[in-house]
């Protein structure tokens, strides 16, 4: 075990953390605070913050949460850290080949972004192996379990033909059932001025390749990657096919994207860095999700979304990596949660909460992303005595041990 064992010290007012998986029953001891990420409850805050409380898991599922004082086979000593759900990142791009750093060096050298650079991770992608992809992104999401990341939302987007967004929706399958095939991501070069052509593509042949591995649909809508018409038909198309449906919608400038979004009953709107007034009021009158992807407009020097104003208005947000090759190369949730804060004017709990329930809100997930009865048994333990420890210690590695699905990873 990673955390130091200890006996109980039943004179001690304590928290405790009681885990039943692949390990036995595991009881996290003195734990300064357990954040439940439940709804608000009266007194306990917007996440739950639970003192002197046991959470007994069955298998992979939490079965109570209860007072302390339980029995346990095994006893870990958390040593006053913080206990929080595991993180949702409910917007990635982990399975790509090659790497694009020269081009992120001629952007923090003045070279605005522009979704061009996608081609290059396109090329490297369809030139590797199947295994070698499944290599690649095993590598990434085991590190964003070391990151804290339990549950992960995969998209395809690099492949651009049938052959090869099968290939990689069928890796992204291996670590993920929130898989999203993202055909409409840009235009490849072979279809250089034949936007519709290619979109007839993506809605017959490509989605008929995807489908057997996908779970979602989404579309790249914005100037210079897929018009609102365009995307209005892909997203149709796989609402059709019996897939859910997700949007990139206004990163680099106002558009139609929010508003489509929301119109289609998409279950999120990802980016959101401007918005209207009369985006955000669409957002907070329907169940789509805002998406913040701050990692990617500090990588990318463009402004931070305003969540103040997204929140106030009574929308649910949530917040993820976007990790990928081009503009968002991390799978560090606590450095999002970080720039959520500082630049974005979100609390430390609204960036947490974000980060785990908000996420499970983005993939209409009710199993995870909270510490409750019935969810998945996700916990991280900081190595911190407070979740505001991200905000107030940035850059610094506070994840001590994951437990996904009831055993320690």
């Amino acid at each position: 075990y990673i955390l130091p064992h200890r006996h109980l010290d039943p004179n001690k007012d304590e928290t405790f953390v009681i885990l039943r998986g692949a390990f036995g029953l595991v009881l996290f001891d003195d734990a300064a605070e357990v954040i439940e990420a439940n709804d608000i409850a009266a007194g306990a805050g917007p996440l739950g913050l639970v003192r002197n409380a046991s959470v007994v898991f069955e298998g992979d599922r939490i079965v109570s949460v209860a007072g302390a004082g339980q029995i346990a086979d095994r006893r870990i000593d958390a040593d006053g850290a913080c206990v929080i759900p595991g993180f949702v990142d409910s917007h990635t791009h982990l399975v790509f080949a090659g790497d694009r750093g020269d081009e992120f060096a001629a952007r923090m050298a003045g070279r605005p972004y522009e979704a061009d650079g996608i081609r290059v991770s396109v090329a490297a992608t369809r030139g590797a192996t199947e295994a070698e992809l499944l290599a690649l992104a095993g590598g990434r999401r085991a590190e964003a379990r070391r990151a804290g990341i339990t549950t992960v939302e995969i998209k395809s987007g690099y492949g651009l033909d049938a052959h090869h967004e099968a290939r990689c929706l069928r890796v992204a399958r291996s670590f993920t059932g929130d898989t999203t095939f993202l055909g409409a991501h840009v235009v490849p070069a072979e279809f250089e001025g034949r936007t519709d052509d290619y979109v007839h593509h993506v809605c017959t042949d490509m989605l008929s390749a995807a489908l057997p591995y996908a779970r979602w649909i989404d579309a790249f809508c914005e100037v210079g990657a897929f018009d609102e018409h365009q995307s209005r038909a892909v997203l149709a198309a796989g609402r059709a096919a019996g897939l859910g449906l997700r949007l990139h919608a206004n990163q680099l400038g106002h558009g139609p994207g929010v508003q489509l979004a929301v119109e289609m009953g998409c279950a999120s709107a990802d980016h959101c860095t401007y918005l209207s007034d009369d985006d955000i009021a669409a957002l907070a009158g329907s169940d789509t999700v805002a998406t913040f992807l701050p990692a990617t407009d500090f990588s990318t020097r463009q402004p931070y979304p305003d969540a103040r104003r997204v929140i106030d208005a009574g929308a649910t947000v949530a917040l993820a990596t976007n990790c990928n090759p081009g503009s968002s190369y991390t799978t560090s949730m606590s450095f999002c949660i970080a720039l959520a804060v500082r630049d974005m004017r979100m609390t430390p709990e609204e960036a947490l909460s974000a980060a785990t329930v908000g996420g499970a809100s983005a993939l209409r997930r009710g199993d995870v992303g909270r510490i409750a009865p019935g969810c998945r048994a996700d916990l991280v333990v900081l190595e911190a005595p407070s979740y505001t420890h991200f905000v107030y210690r940035p850059g610094v590695p506070l994840i001590r041990s994951v437990i996904e699905a009831g055993s320690l990873t």
